[in-house]
């Protein structure tokens, strides 16, 4: 089973993946897994308390993946070996949690699931570069060009999409943001590629644009 839930922001958010607020762990095992879709916060500044969800998190019944936000630190984040699992490029933070890289499609509980992280920080002018903020939140020409290569790989056609930000024409047309080239990305995408459900992350809402697009933040949505 596959369950998709928004930004945790550790140690803010990550609450919402308690017993209480989501029930249905209960009954998961390590096969199943919870994706968030991006500003993670559990590669921070190694404390304490970032240390102790990361235990928290390592503990429960599934396995945890994440795409990355615009709010990571990729300096640390950058240190965590790449490996092969699921059928795309990962890193392992800690036993069972790991880092879905940019541009890669994964083969999860027989699902192909395209992930892609990054978005503009909109309040990077109150943040400190190197300690609050990272250039590395805007994708690399590399990291585009390499989605493009997996997605023929795949005949551009999957079964999920799993992005921090949206596509161009909902990040502006719906949440009113000025678009830049990672939302240009996202539509070039959109416009070309055969998928079922596309869930995105970063815009602090529950909000189901159409059939195909849905934001996520609090809920925890299970696809089938």
């Amino acid at each position: 089973m596959i369950y998709i839930t928004g930004d945790t922001h550790i140690p803010i958010d990550i609450k919402k993946l308690n017993t209480k607020n989501f029930p249905d762990q209960k009954t998961l095992t390590k096969e199943d897994y919870v994706i968030i879709c991006g500003d993670f916060g559990g590669v921070w500044n190694g404390k304490n308390e970032e240390k102790y969800w990361l235990n928290w998190l390592k503990n429960k019944n599934f396995t945890t993946l994440f795409i990355d936000g615009n709010h990571e630190n990729f300096d640390m984040l950058k240190n965590f070996e790449i490996a092969d699992l699921l059928g795309g490029k990962v890193q392992k933070i800690d036993e069972g949690i790991f880092h879905l890289m940019r541009g890669e499609v994964y083969n999860i509980d027989k699902k192909k699931i395209f992930a892609f992280g990054g978005a503009n920080s909109h309040d990077k002018e109150y943040r400190t570069e190197g300690i609050s903020w990272w250039k590395e939140e805007i994708p690399s020409a590399e990291e585009y060009e390499n989605a493009r290569k997996n997605l023929e790989k795949n005949g551009w056609k999957v079964d999920y999409i799993i992005t921090h930000c949206a596509p161009g024409f909902i990040n502006s047309g719906i949440f009113h943001y000025e678009n830049d080239g990672i939302n240009d990305f996202l539509d070039e995408i959109s416009n070309k590629i055969d998928f079922k459900k596309w869930f995105f992350g970063h815009y602090h809402d529950d909000k189901k644009i159409n059939e195909k697009y849905t934001c996520v933040f609090d809920e925890i949505i299970p696809i089938e």
